[in-house]
């Protein structure tokens, strides 16, 4: 195995480092905390980066025996992998200045060898009787274009990442977004699709995303010191972005806002939500310096989203709607007094999200733990029938709406998988029900494993309970010979914040797990949505203590059932799911082995105590505030994961985090590492480990081959402390 960059420099270490201890006084509510590791917060200062480093090699010291069955992995999850390859087409048709119109056909591709997506198209050549088939790939692809290569814009950067990716609805130009840091800021750029030559408009520290008005005018956004999207500006090609024009700024800092265009782009949609509360306006395309309308004003507590529809638009809200429900508005509304119900609420039925074509709208939504599609049709006057959901067998699964950039497509394009079944993409024909495959993510053969086969392995559905008696899911999956007797390793993930539901897809790297007699379960704790909002409601601010207790009860489930016992059961999470580890590992340390903790946020009341840190005050509607709610210190302090290390064995623990994270500062794990080693009891037989990307940000390293062998390393190190 090559070691990681930020590695291969280091002198391996088999002593654990051990950072000052340098007393920092921290008082709110009439309590102090005295913190002796503040300091690793100043990644300036010299003597962090060489404590960071000194982690780094030490990390390495106490993994190199892994190094081949990191190797194994790596080779197990590259060979299963078509690594030359292409997406599934999708269609598009641009409005020329002349009255007339050009379709294409978009998709990206791999290449062995390469890290990263070449985007390209291929003109459609459509005939009076409609669309042409799309390209064919076996059959090679004449004609076609490549608009963006990834390979090439990630030359001589260690990292690399899009942002935005958007075409003028005229097909002539490409506004794209790149990072080479890590840090989610942003550099603009504009290609001539004719020339191939870049425009001289360049505009620096973006946040996600463009959105075009005709092809003279381009929104985008930018984010504040606190990294909250705050202001969408105007800019007109050929002009210096740095006159470029705020068209909407949001002073509230609890809110954040974006930009869009609509599915037939005339109309430019703008948004400002917080946690709790949203507003949408609209400003049509064809009038980019114009002001935008404002379609609902904000009301606090009710979130609402628009879709454009053609003559109408369509709003999925919370107003009097646990679980939301779907309107109906005039293109002109200025009102939540013009919303007319399509779909009524359903409690236990929540509403995700739509999206409106010319002959129908899909709705996205959840039932009983699972994702749903719901196909309402449209009559010739533009309103909407009743409806039917798209249907499926497997006990677990999950679906999502592809949303075809064609306002005017005859079918719905749909994603779909199970913890059996590989990403599939299908179109659905809305005239007669039908379901094409259009592509299956192959899994290629593993020369150790063989050829993978669905009929080999079991998913399920177990229910645990929670200590105030609350059924909690949990999606499972193991080889069908595997034991029920306690013997076999185990891993459970989780996540349980943002109403963010983990559901039960397909994972071609988690085979290595699976094959080597590993179970895997994912626990769909409160605190997130796979039940609905009240879900979601029971696992925040005041309650969340019910995420971490549910996770201990899936646990309790996967031991009392036979799946595992507690010196085989791993645990997994990340960002807030590296939350929920720590927190897991102070509330029951006796019941998990080993702990693998992402981009943690371990240090949560220090962070949330600070309003000029990152999206501080936004994660107030998230977490509580305790900088001006003593309830809200108190409850915090009692679970932060920092802060409540006991003197006790803990599992073995791997924390792994980015220098360059906007959202969870590296300084979490750095701190929780260095307080894990100085109070906990077990250090040397089951070490804590912190290995620090030091050019990446919140999700790791980029590039595909580069992820597999940090997601190889992690599963080996799993392996290792469960199984040995």
């Amino acid at each position: 195995m090559s070691a990681p960059t930020e590695l291969a420099s280091l002198t391996v270490s088999a002593t654990p480092p051990v950072a000052e201890r340098r007393p920092t006084e921290r008082t709110h509510h009439g309590d102090t905390l005295v913190d002796p590791y503040e300091w690793l917060r100043d990644k300036e200062d010299p003597a962090v980066i060489a404590h960071l480093e000194a982690e780094n090699a030490y990390t390495q010291g106490r993994t190199a025996h892994l190094e081949p069955l990191t190797d194994a992995i790596f080779g197990e999850i590259k060979a299963r992998t078509k690594e030359t390859d292409l997406s599934v087409p999708s269609y598009a048709t641009h409005r020329l200045g002349d009255g007339t119109s050009k379709a294409y056909w978009y998709y990206s591709r791999t290449v062995e060898g390469s890290e990263y997506a070449i985007h390209c198209r291929v003109a459609a050549n459509d005939s009076s009787d409609g669309r042409t088939s799309p390209p064919d790939p076996e059959a090679g692809i004449a004609g076609e274009q490549v608009l963006l290569d990834g390979n090439l814009e990630a030359e001589g950067h260690d990292f690399f990442s899009l942002g935005a990716f958007s075409v003028s609805p005229d097909g002539g130009l490409l506004a794209y977004a790149v990072d080479v840091t890590g840090g989610e800021r942003f550099t603009v750029r504009v290609l001539d699709l004719a020339t191939g030559e870049l425009l001289p408009d360049e505009i620096t520290d973006t946040a996600y995303g463009v959105a075009w008005a005709g092809a003279e005018h381009l929104f985008y956004t930018r984010a504040d010191e606190a990294w909250r999207p705050y202001v969408v500006l105007r800019h007109r090609l050929g002009t210096d972005p740095a006159g470029d024009v705020a068209v909407l700024t949001e002073p509230d800092e609890r809110y954040w806002v974006g930009v869009d265009s609509s599915r037939d782009e005339r109309w430019l949609v703008f948004g400002v939500g917080s946690k709790l509360t949203s507003e949408y306006s609209l400003l049509a395309t064809d009038d980019p310096e114009g002001t935008p309308r404002v379609v609902a004003p904000r009301r606090d507590g009710v979130e609402y989203d628009v879709e454009v529809a053609g003559d109408r638009l369509l709003v999925v809200h919370n107003d009097g709607a646990l679980d939301y429900e779907l309107a109906e508005a005039p293109l002109t509304a200025t009102s939540h007094e013009q919303w007319r119900p399509v779909l009524p609420h359903s409690p236990g039925v929540r509403l995700l999200g739509v999206s409106a074509y010319a002959g129908h709208a899909v709705v996205s939504l959840r039932r009983d733990g699972l994702t749903a599609l719901h196909v309402l049709p449209r009559d010739a006057a533009g309103d909407f029938g009743p409806g039917s959901d798209i249907a499926f067998t497997e006990e677990l699964h999950v679906v999502d709406a592809h949303g075809e950039a064609d306002y005017d497509t005859p079918t719905v394009r749909i994603g779909y998988a199970s913890m059996l079944t590989p990403d599939s993409v299908y179109d659905y024909t809305l005239a007669t029900g039908e379901l094409t495959l259009l592509k299956q993510t192959p899994v290629l053969d593993d020369p150790t494993h063989g050829p993978y086969r669905p009929e080999d392995y079991v998913q399920e559905r177990g229910w645990a309970t929670a200590p105030d008696g609350t059924r909690v899911p949990l999606s499972i999956v193991r080889r069908a010979d595997v034991a029920l007797d306690g013997s076999a390793p185990a891993l459970l993930y989780g996540y349980g914040s943002y109403e963010i539901s983990i559901d039960p897809g397909f994972s071609l790297s988690r085979l290595s797990l699976l094959d080597r007699g590993m179970v895997y379960a994912i626990a769909h704790v409160r605190g997130g949505g796979e039940l609905g909002r009240g879900w979601y409601e029971h696992g925040k601010t005041l309650t969340k203590a019910n995420t971490f207790s549910d996770f201990v009860a899936c646990a309790d489930f996967l031991l009392e059932h036979g799946y595992t016992s507690p010196d085989r059961l791993a645990a997994r999470g990340a960002s807030a799911g590296g939350l929920l580890m720590g927190a897991v590992v102070n509330l029951a340390p006796e019941k998990f082995r080993a702990v693998h903790a992402g981009v943690p946020f371990v240090d949560a009341l220090t962070t949330i105590l600070d309003p000029e840190l990152p999206l501080t005050v936004i994660e107030w509607d998230e977490w509580g505030d305790p900088l001006h709610d003593a309830e809200v210190y108190a409850y915090m302090k009692a679970y932060t994961p920092y802060e409540n290390i006991a003197a006790a064995p803990y599992p073995a623990i791997l924390a792994t985090t980015s220098l360059n994270d906007t959202r969870v500062f590296y300084v979490e794990p750095a701190k929780w590492v260095a307080a894990l080693r100085h109070t906990t009891t077990a250090a040397d037989e089951r070490p804590v480990l912190l290995k620090t990307e030091m050019v990446a940000g919140h999700g790791g390293v980029s590039g595909r081959y580069k992820s597999w062998r940090e997601t190889a390393f992690e599963y080996a190190w799993i392996l290792d402390q469960v199984i040995g």
